[in-house]
């Protein structure tokens, strides 16, 4: 028996580029799936934990927030030091620290403790999500590249669905008494075996040529995120107090000595943290900003559809969640045929895709207005459907369009950049068009409330359609 057969793969030490199989592909994928499952599914225990923990609302949004925060603050850095170190080694660490992070979550004892271990889960994230693209990357190409990429797009979106129905089912299911801190234990089990798969099916893959941290840049970008998401996320639970005012309007000039530390040391030869040059890609550049408007939409609809369904149409979390259920087995099934269907009319698929996820939009809209409050999985149904077939035309194609034409000695910079764009894309839509539905409900009532913030959604979907006629016609 040769060498070569007993070697495990990421410990070869031929040239032979690394090759993610099918099922390192799969162990990916699931490291990808369970920080944007985590992102949702604490929407719908939020009540439950409020009343066992003793928190108030301000805290409940910090449990929902602190995550969120620190997700994004640090997922660019979480690319860098995979490029640095290996990304198969950062993967490994993140999901061990997301297991034993979110066993903290499980079991804390008072609100601030699960506050604390909501933001260290994030941290986790933030280490393990950026390697999965970067992994895919570098370790794929050609056909097989455009199906993972349709793959993990197809699991980004079914995760923030199912994320919110799962949730609704453990916390309903208070499986062994555990009530709503299933939804955090359910992590371990996940991790375990992803652990014991990563270990055994996924490639090392790191930069050929490592980039030190950029120190001023980590720095200024993480401020910079704060000093916008904080307030947003946390302004209306407490009562926009000066310290959100003050904090946004910090936030232009956060950005621009972040962008002017990061031009500065890519003049002077050194290597920034989000490389400036990585912005004169135009498929990187006209597809991050497709995603802000539709990450906003998304996320926004999530939660709205949520308060709408369990507090104005009386909904348990079960049926609240399962309302959404068409949008995701949609979803899914669609976004499976979209390599197939860019590959024969190019990203004039995402124009597409927008317009039928308009047609989605206006249909639930619609069902709200004439069967309100009998509103549930029944009514939602063919707009829900019809939505999620839309997004599935989108949200792959835009992530195989951001990163079509970054260098493989980058693929960790440019997945964290995009999935940084993507993290706070989808804080800022909980934030904005949640606290439109809120703020009108006392003037609108539930059902006009929710009428309105879906036609606020909609001016987003035609956005992102009118910016897909920009996007390069083929992918790379």
């Amino acid at each position: 028996m040769t060498t070569e057969t007993i070697t495990p793969r990421h410990l070869r030490t031929s040239d032979a580029p690394p090759v993610l199989g099918g099922l390192g592909l799969f162990t990916v994928l699931l490291g990808a799936a369970l920080p944007l499952i985590d992102f949702f599914i604490v929407n719908v225990a939020l009540p439950t934990i409020g009343r066992d923990l003793s928190a108030s609302e301000s805290v409940l949004e910090l449990v929902v927030s602190g995550y969120g925060l620190a997700y994004a603050v640090l997922l660019v850095l979480g690319g860098r030091l995979g490029d640095l170190f290996g990304r198969r080694r950062l993967f490994l660490g993140g999901m061990a620290a997301f297991g034993l992070t979110s066993l903290a979550c499980g079991l804390a004892p008072t609100a601030w403790t699960l506050v604390a271990a909501r933001v260290a889960q994030g941290a986790a994230s933030a280490a393990m999500l950026p390697q999965v693209l970067a992994t895919i990357q570098a370790a794929t190409s050609g056909q097989r590249r455009a199906k993972a990429m349709g793959l993990y797009g197809a699991t980004a979106g079914l995760s923030m669905v199912a994320g919110q129905i799962l949730g609704g089912v453990l916390v309903a299911a208070d499986i062994a008494g555990t009530g709503w801190r299933s939804v955090f234990l359910v992590n371990v089990p996940v991790v375990v075996l992803g652990l014991v798969l990563a270990a055994r099916a996924v490639p090392e893959t790191r930069s050929p040529h490592p980039e030190p941290v950029d120190g001023p840049g980590t720095v200024l970008l993480g401020l910079s995120l704060l000093t916008l998401l904080a307030p947003l996320t946390e302004g209306r639970a407490a009562g926009w107090p000066l310290w959100t005012w003050l904090s946004l309007a910090a936030f232009p000039f956060a950005a621009a000595a972040f962008w002017a530390v990061e031009r500065g040391a890519d003049r002077r030869g050194r290597t920034p943290l989000v490389p400036p040059s990585l912005f004169r890609l135009v498929s990187l550049r006209r597809g991050l900003v497709m995603i802000v408007p539709f990450s906003i939409g998304f996320s926004g609809f999530m939660f709205v559809i949520a308060v709408a369904l369990q507090r104005g149409a009386g909904l348990g979390p079960v049926k609240a969640g399962l309302a959404l259920a068409p949008m995701a087995v949609v979803f899914f099934f669609v976004s499976l045929a979209g390599p197939r269907l860019v590959a024969k009319y190019g990203t004039r698929v995402v124009t597409a895709g927008a317009a039928i996820q308009a047609v989605g939009v206006a249909l639930m809209a619609l069902a709200a207005w004439r069967s309100w409050p009998d509103l549930g999985l029944v009514e939602l149904l063919p707009g829900a459907a019809i939505a999620g077939a839309g997004q599935a035309l989108q949200l792959p194609v835009i992530f195989r369009i951001v990163l079509s034409e970054v260098p493989q000695a980058r693929a960790g910079v440019g997945s964290g950049v995009m999935i940084t764009t993507q993290q706070s894309s989808l804080a800022l839509g909980v934030a904005t068009l949640g606290t439109l539905f809120l703020s009108l409900i006392p003037t609108l009532g539930m059902r006009d409330a929710l009428i309105t913030t879906l036609l606020a959604q909609l001016a987003g979907v035609a956005l992102t359609g009118l910016l897909s006629l920009r996007l390069p016609r083929t992918i790379g």
